[in-house]
């Protein structure tokens, strides 16, 4: 995957800290864990406030349809297809009206039919590593992710603070799988004229960093927060067939 490797590093552009606002989804107000400008709080603060009230909602939708992976592996939940790849070593749900297509560096994709930026797509790298917590601390980890590989020089990116948990709720980032850990979490990247959301699925198997991204457009992801989170949360992997 020499060719994802590529692109990381083209988009890697060690963006500057400041640049980046961290906040919590529990409380009615951002925590500021950088340095932000009060224009840059403000608009943290309504962002947060628009996505309390799917929050609970996306964590009874994604519990209820995924309650184990054996549930999971035996019926796909209505509007859900399944993609299972075998020969790399991962599976995950995508909505049934979306449409496969090329993603520059990625092994798979699927996206709206219509809606421009709906989609998600899934990519691997080598690693010598064993485990997502090989990384370091999760919270620190998800930073540098987001801010140094998934933002662009002219994107402002915010992460949204999640809690490790290792029962599976509407406020966990972390999740075990038989055996496997996963990091997932939410965040925006924020444009001139645009803005895009997004949850992240992060885990590493098979000698392979995985990322799974489904993203939409900012303006509607309060209405599509909910179905995506479903598609996040069904990303697993499994060990490699001959």
């Amino acid at each position: 995957m020499a060719s994802l490797q590529n692109l990381i590093c083209s988009v890697s552009k060690q963006l500057v800290a400041p640049n980046c606002a961290v906040t919590s989804k529990l409380n009615a107000s951002p925590l500021s864990v950088v340095n932000a400008s009060s224009s840059e709080a403000s608009s943290d603060e309504k962002n947060v406030t628009r996505r309390r009230l799917a929050l609970l909602g996306a964590g009874a939708l994604a519990t209820g349809l995924l309650k184990s992976s054996s549930a999971y592996a035996e019926e796909v939940p209505k509007n859900y297809k399944s993609y299972v790849d075998s020969k790399d070593g991962y599976s995950y749900l995508y909505p049934a009206d979306w449409r496969d297509f090329d993603f520059l560096g990625h092994d798979s994709a699927f996206k709206d039919r219509n809606v421009a930026l709906q989609c998600v797509r899934v990519g691997f790298i080598p690693t010598t590593k064993t485990d997502i917590r090989d990384l370091g601390p999760m919270d620190e980890a998800i930073f540098n992710l987001v801010n140094n590989v998934y933002a662009a020089p002219n994107q402002i990116p915010t992460v949204y603070d999640m809690q490790e948990n290792k029962q599976l709720s509407c406020c966990d980032s972390q999740r075990t799988v038989d055996g496997k850990n996963y990091w997932t979490f939410e965040y925006d990247l924020e444009a001139p004229g645009y803005g895009v959301s997004a949850f992240a699925t992060v885990a590493i198997g098979n000698g392979r960093y995985y990322t799974l991204i489904v993203t939409a457009n900012e303006r509607r992801w309060s209405r599509l927060r909910n179905r995506l989170k479903v598609v996040a949360d069904s990303f697993k992997l499994s060990d490699l067939t001959a």
